[in-house]
């Protein structure tokens, strides 16, 4: 039995120890044992100490699953660095509003993905705060031509003179409740919040996400939810480093693509919105791919048909499949179903709340409801959040005297208290897997000329879940079509926020004080 470790420095340690030779990172041609990520994230640490990044420093990554992400990442965590994460499909005005907000003082940052120069794309962006900026997989020189500017190989040069020794006490004098990272989430303002965790809350949260999913050494773990998010950085990368399971990388979401891995790479472990699975289970050659090593899965707090499970275990061969709910405001998770709870259950709710965590369901002033009836999510327990960053009035908005994290989701509780999400008390809603704010996206919208206001809503969508539909009122005599609105709001937002459906209207119905009356939209829609 391993003795439970506190800081992500203390993790990798231990799992060089406990796995010194087995295969952690497995990616391409790139294969890299515990013990020699353990050595790679040391050289890390010793660059940013030769660039005085101090602990409780902001350190950016902004690119897709490689394995640079996950050496950059821990390697500044085990520096005493807070990790930012940046969501891949910002566009350079989104992503710098995170540096500017977090204060970066450094960014790891892809050099091209998908046809896109990312560094570019930073260019004329006002961060006074970003000293330094790595770029990985350096595509040309374009890439790095900015002084500030050097490319990984580089970078991992400048620590060479730095002692081992004074690596490692850097690692050490790195405690549990010094914070991990800073994962933005955008709310009903439409501006990002940083969400602040420590070290402890999260290697101690998802120690039970793995043994409840029954993670073993020697699992390989196909990881396509995003790095940037908790479900791919927390649920993916921190829970392979405790369990001593190979961590597969897999960068663009194909369906073809990930039925040849799993059938190459023997993928043991699969985690994803349902979407994904619908996506495998659709696919017309399915038959002819061999899934024979799929053990274990898990997914998340959509709406899931029964009938999607049982087949996840009879077609795709699943022993385990685990339904479970979390937010960005509780490390990534709240509750989760276990081994051996019915196909409804698991279909139908996201389970019970993981061991030392309270959950209920509240009415509007904050008085527990009856089991089966709706209510407020709250949360309270080791998992909730230290608060939002540099924002104490939105910590208190959120967080209550009693410590109850409001998390503005609706769900009903059965008697075994097993938690149903069954609707959002803010408007956001979820595309692919990927958390939609209307107040954010109509922002953006409302700086095209020819629109005097919009109001966006989520509607279903029979692969995504749900979409973003505009309602938008033009200015006289424009003739923007939907088509050209979408093409405009394509350059200008993260494609899954880009609204699928454009509805033109003269007039947005409105209550007495001026708010939208989204409940009317609904309707129409």
């Amino acid at each position: 039995m391993q003795t439970a470790v506190s800081t992500i420095p203390q993790l990798v340690d231990q799992a060089a120890r406990h796995y010194p030779d087995a295969l952690f990172l497995e990616e391409g041609r790139t294969r890299i044992s515990f013990g020699e990520f353990a050595h790679q994230v040391r050289a890390v640490v010793g660059s940013l100490m030769a660039l005085d990044i101090r602990p409780g420093d902001r350190v950016a990554v902004w690119a897709p699953n490689i394995s640079e992400w996950v050496i950059a990442a821990i390697g500044a965590q085990c520096a005493g660095a807070v990790l930012v994460t940046l969501n891949t499909r910002y566009k350079g005005s989104e992503a710098a509003y995170i540096l500017q907000q977090s204060r970066a003082r450094l960014l790891f940052c892809i050099g091209e993905f998908l046809g896109c120069d990312y560094p570019a794309q930073l260019q004329g962006e006002s961060l006074p705060a970003l000293e330094h900026r790595v770029v990985l997989r350096a595509s040309s020189e374009a890439n790095t031509q900015a002084n500030s500017t050097q490319t990984w190989e580089h970078f991992l040069e400048l620590g060479t003179g730095i002692s081992a020794a004074t690596i490692q006490q850097r690692m050490d004098s790195v405690s549990e409740t010094h914070l991990s990272d800073i994962l933005f989430t955008s709310g009903t303002t439409g501006h990002p919040k940083g969400v602040m965790t420590r070290h402890e809350q999260n290697l101690r949260a998802f120690t039970h996400f793995a043994d409840i999913v029954g993670l073993q050494t020697g699992d390989r773990y196909l990881v396509i939810n995003p790095f940037f998010h908790s479900f791919g950085y927390k649920a993916g990368i921190l829970v392979c480093l405790l369990k001593g399971v190979t961590l597969l990388p897999h960068a663009v979401f194909n369906t073809e693509a990930i039925l040849q891995r799993i059938s190459d790479d023997r993928i043991s472990v699969l985690p994803g919105p349902p979407t994904l699975f619908q996506s495998l289970l659709a696919h017309p050659q399915l038959e002819q791919f061999d899934l024979s090593s799929l053990r274990r899965a898990t997914t998340g707090a959509a709406v899931i048909p029964v009938e999607m499970i049982r087949q996840m275990k009879s077609r795709l061969g699943f022993e385990t499949v685990i339904t479970a709910y979390g937010l960005t405001e509780s490390c990534g998770l709240v509750t989760a179903c276990r081994q051996g709870d019915s196909a409804e259950t698991i279909a139908t709710t996201s389970g019970r709340a993981i061991p030392d965590v309270e959950v209920r369901c509240v009415d509007p002033h904050n008085q527990e409801v009856p089991r089966g009836e709706p209510g407020e999510i709250v949360v309270r327990g080791f998992n909730v959040m230290q608060g939002y960053f540099e924002n104490e009035q939105a910590t208190r908005d959120s967080i209550d005297a009693d410590n109850w994290l409001h998390t503005g989701d609706i769900g009903v509780m059965d008697a075994a208290g097993n938690l149903r999400i069954t609707d959002r008390l803010k408007d956001m809603f979820i595309t692919g897997g990927f958390n939609c704010y209307p107040a954010e996206i109509e922002k953006t919208i409302a700086n095209h000329p020819d629109i005097i206001m919009n109001a966006v809503i989520g509607v279903a969508d029979e692969r995504m879940g749900e979409v973003a539909k505009v309602f938008a009122v033009r200015k006289d005599n424009s003739t923007l079509t939907p088509e050209q609105l979408i093409a405009w709001c394509r350059e200008h937002m993260a494609n899954y926020k880009v609204p699928r459906q454009v509805a033109f209207v003269d007039s947005l119905p409105m209550n007495a004080s001026g708010k939208v009356l989204k409940t009317e939209l609904r309707a129409l829609s």
